[in-house]
């Protein structure tokens, strides 16, 4: 596959959304701490909640907190050490 043919790929997939089970807004905002514990301590966190990597990767305002949020708690983890 060409570069052109691969970026033209990934602009499809991006205006299509994501493809999958995801979760919605609502229990992302109820699962996004978990979530992103999990990720900081090197557990694979997609496979214990599923649905909520193809939710982030769709959905921005959703991955903007979670975003916000890792960074946050990796200032705080970093401050302990």
């Amino acid at each position: 596959m060409s570069t052109h043919d691969h970026k033209r790929r990934e602009l499809i997939e991006r205006l299509l959304g994501p493809t999958g089970f995801q979760v919605g807004c609502q229990e992302c905002f109820e699962l996004v701490n978990e979530y992103t514990e999990l990720e900081l301590a090197g557990i694979e966190a997609g496979t214990l909640i599923p649905g909520l990597r193809t939710h982030l990767d769709g959905c921005s305002a959703c991955s903007e907190d979670h975003e916000s949020l890792r960074a946050l708690l990796a200032q705080l983890v970093g401050e302990r050490e």
